[in-house]
């Protein structure tokens, strides 16, 4: 374990944090990591679906978690003025949902079956899906990268 003393730089350092904390470009780059790392998770679950593909009653898995994210943030546009709840039996109209909550949910496909051996995985459809997952995963590097080279432009 490895301690540091706290230094006359901490105090910069902190305040370059807090500077930053509440912008589009906090969030934009957070937003990006979050996409990113369930990006690694659908990634993971998609090669698990793969490598089972001939396992006879084997059911595939998914990934969800963009839409939860698009709901959780156009919660945060809701007109907080229609539908106020005076008692707290009431059932909220317009609650928000802070976007930092969501997190991605894995489920099993127990609906679809593909094969006489009750396996659900569909080779091309995953391999179409892999293909998807990492051509958004390196946009979503370029876009992350771009917001940094703004901040380094601005810097400048």
């Amino acid at each position: 374990m490895s301690f540091r003393a706290r230094g006359v730089g901490d105090e910069e350092e902190s305040r370059e944090e807090h500077m930053l904390e509440n912008t589009t470009f906090a969030k934009s780059v957070d937003l990006l990591q979050r996409n990113m790392a369930v990006s690694t998770l659908r990634r993971q679950v998609i090669s698990n679906n793969i490598a089972n593909a001939e396992t006879p009653n084997f059911k595939r898995s998914e990934v969800s978690f963009e839409a939860e994210l698009g709901r959780a943030l156009a919660s945060e546009k809701l007109d907080k003025s229609i539908g106020v709840v005076t008692n707290v039996k009431h059932i909220p109209f317009n609650s928000t949902v802070d976007y930092r909550t969501v997190g991605p949910k894995i489920a099993l496909d127990y609906l679809t079956t593909s094969k006489n051996n009750g396996n659900n995985v569909d080779i091309e459809r995953e391999m179409m899906q892999a293909t998807e997952n990492q051509m958004m995963y390196e946009l979503m590097t370029k876009a992350v990268s771009h917001e940094f080279r703004q901040i380094n432009i601005v810097l400048r």
